[in-house]
């Protein structure tokens, strides 16, 4: 979603076609989407930055309905079916919950439908929110035992304070990495970092690996790999 709340129809264009190079590879593939909320408030012409939650809830109903119209839309074009799953924070915390979540995941898979995933903010209470799709999308790959999360950013990774390089791998989240997105020391590249390492810290110990990199650019999985362009977060174990 852009500034105005509008979807980015031709990024997602050019993101399918990635996924659909990626799917000819027999990949599995998921999505954790979000802009429910933004776009509620777009096609209601609300311009009001703070909301209560209740009423926050309601307008993401509206524009969970747009967000899922758009995907489908875009998806069929790409001949690739899609299915909606709406998580909660419960689901990932609580075991048996999560189990059910990862065979609803690999029935879609069965059936050959790229899940997308929301957090359900037409129910969820601030206390039960994630508020931030980095974790939930780590969660949701430590449920299906992914081997890869890739997180985009407005940024191409994590850099370096010093010489403002990107650093390409990080094996170790220590003091150093984290001081590299503390707001007193870094202005470069920092916004939302933080929520990002939280999420690698996840990935990293539940043997998945997670790159950060540039979602701005269209054909972003292309452009990445292409450039070498990211930072890569390497787990310890293996997903055994």
């Amino acid at each position: 979603v852009d500034n105005r709340g509008k979807l980015k129809e031709k990024w997602l264009n050019s993101l399918v076609k990635d996924l659909k190079e990626l799917a000819n590879k027999k990949k599995n593939i998921v999505i954790v989407s979000s802009g429910a909320i933004a776009l509620g408030l777009s096609y209601l012409k609300i311009n009001k930055k703070k909301i209560k939650l209740e009423m926050s809830q309601a307008i993401a109903s509206i524009g969970q309905i747009h967000l899922t119209n758009v995907y489908r839309k875009i998806f069929e074009k790409n001949k690739i079916k899609i299915g909606q799953i709406l998580i909660s924070l419960d689901d990932t915390e609580q075991r048996r919950r999560a189990i059910n979540a990862k065979r609803t995941f690999e029935n879609l898979f069965k059936l050959k439908a790229v899940p997308v995933v929301n957090e359900n903010d037409t129910t969820a209470t601030s206390e039960i929110k994630y508020g931030d799709n980095d974790r939930l999308a780590a969660r949701v790959a430590q449920i299906i035992g992914a081997d890869t999360l890739i997180i985009f950013s407005d940024v191409n990774g994590l850099y370096n304070n010093e010489n403002k390089n990107i650093i390409k791998k990080v094996s170790e989240l220590n003091e150093d990495i984290y001081s590299l997105v503390d707001k007193k020391k870094s202005s470069y590249g920092s916004g939302g970092m933080i929520t990002k390492l939280e999420a690698a810290k996840i990935c990293m110990n539940s043997g998945c690996h997670m790159y950060i990199a540039n979602g701005k650019k269209n054909y972003p999985i292309k452009n990445m790999f292409e450039k070498k362009l990211y930072t890569c977060f390497i787990p310890k174990i293996s997903t055994l």
